[in-house]
Parts: C-alpha cells; sequence; structure tokens
C-alpha cells in the first residue's frame, strides 16, 4: 500500500501545468485530490477524468485564488467530500511580465490578490482541519530567492512573501506535527512559460542542466514532501530549478 493511501489532498490551480501534474502524482501515490481551478472548467474535468481512469479519487471546485470566500468554500467541500484534509498544495499563482515602471496598480493588485493573498486565506482555512502529520505546501519560485531577469519585480517579490511566510508559518504549527514548506521552481515547461517561447533562451541559458525543467520534476518533489519521509523538513526553501540559483 502506498505510504499516501487514504490521505486527502487540496491543490489550488490544479487543472494545468504543475499543479495539473501535481494531482495526478499525488493521486497515483493514493491520495484522493480536490483540485480548484479559476475558469476553465473543461481543463479540470480533464485532469479528474485522468486520475479517475488510472483508479484515483478527484473532484474539480471553481475557486478563483483572489476571491477569500472562494477558496474557503473550496476548502469546505475537499473536506466535505473526502472526510478529512492531510495536504494542502498552495500552486495557484500568476506573473505579468513587463517593467516594473509600466506595471499597473491594478496588475500588481492582481498578482498580490492570488499570489499572497489567497495563499494566507486558502491555508488559514485548511489548518482549521488539519491534524497531526498535515502538511502546507507553497509552490513558490526560484526568482523569490534570486532576480535573475528584468520584467518580473511584482511576480519575485510575492513568491519572496511566500518564502518567509512559509519560514514563519512553520514556527507556529509545528508544535501541532504540521509542517510547511516551500517548492521553489525554475523555469519549467509549460503553457505559461513554454520552452519554446521568447523568454526561454535566457532561461535555459541561467540553469547549469541547459534545459527547462518538467512538471514531473516539480510533482516528484511535492509528493515527497507530502509523504511521511520528510516528518523532519519544515520551513524549508526547496530550490527545483536546474542550478540556475547555484
Amino acid at each position: 500500500m502506498s505510504k499516501l493511501a487514504k490521505k486527502v489532498a487540496l491543490v489550488t490551480g490544479g487543472s494545468r501545468g504543475i499543479g495539473a501534474a501535481i494531482a495526478k502524482r499525488l493521486a497515483a501515490d493514493g491520495v484522493s485530490v480536490a483540485i480548484t481551478y479559476a475558469k476553465d472548467a473543461s481543463a479540470a474535468s480533464a485532469v479528474v477524468k485522468a486520475i479517475e481512469l488510472g483508479g484515483g479519487r478527484a473532484i474539480a471546485i471553481q475557486a478563483d485564488a483572489a476571491n477569500v470566500e472562494a477558496v474557503k468554500d473550496a476548502v469546505e467541500k475537499a473536506v466535505e467530500t473526502f472526510g478529512r484534509l492531510d495536504v494542502l498544495v498552495n500552486n495557484a499563482g500568476t506573473a505579468i511580465p513587463k517593467t516594473f515602471e509600466e506595471t499597473t496598480l491594478e496588475e500588481m493588485d492582481r498578482v498580490i490578490d492570488i499570489n499572497v493573498r489567497g495563499v494566507f486565506a486558502t491555508t488559514q482555512a485548511a489548518l482549521k482541519h488539519m491534524k497531526h502529520g498535515g502538511r502546507i505546501i507553497m509552490i513558490g519560485s526560484a526568482v523569490g530567492e534570486r532576480a535573475v531577469a528584468p520584467g518580473l519585480v511584482p511576480y519575485a517579490a510575492t513568491k519572496g512573501a511566500v518564502k518567509m511566510f512559509t519560514q514563519a508559518l512553520s514556527r507556529e504549527v509545528g508544535s501541532r506535527g504540521i509542517t510547511v514548506n516551500n517548492v521553489q521552481p525554475g523555469p519549467i515547461d509549460t503553457d505559461l512559460n513554454p520552452a519554446s517561447g521568447d523568454w526561454a533562451v535566457p532561461q535555459k541559458a541561467a540553469t547549469a542542466l541547459d534545459r527547462y525543467g518538467r512538471v514531473e520534476e516539480i510533482a516528484a518533489m511535492v509528493a515527497f514532501v507530502a509523504g511521511p519521509e520528510s516528518s523532519y523538513i519544515t520551513g524549508a526553501n526547496l530550490t527545483v530549478d536546474g542550478g540556475m540559483n547555484a
């Protein structure tokens, strides 16, 4: 039996890219998975169907990460459906690549609302249901640790906030046996940041491995952090970036 059998996870932004890969990996490891999505119901449904075809259990819940009440309701729906909540993966995030001076206040607010406020609200709601052995996992970014390129000032700032949120929260919930960790991807081949895109050449060149990462490589780290073998890891920023920040 899988080490994660009978566990329940909520993965925000789980309809595509890294989030979808995380949901599928956790399900393959025996976890019942709830995913949230903002708009694309068909993509979310496809993830659920893929998990069910593999013998797993999954549901999709419409909830924009910027909508606090929606994410709170998503947590409750996950618990109502599966009876408990063991793992929260705060994956939902956004970036609006442009120079800082051209970035509007509305764009900055959107990035902050999803990448920081949404994480705060979802985590607070999830902690009400978590018991000893619970796992809070952030999907931060390597640029939250080290800014390697221009054009991502608000995004990098929010991911830096997620980094410190992780460390501070780990101090508060450690006595309850709950770990809090931050997985920080580097350049990963997704629809939002394709390995064939205009931004790919400098990102690939900045890595030690001279390649983009795969979504499955992030999912593998999340699965490890979600499992029992990571029980003494908390408050950690685990960078998976092909050596970009080396």
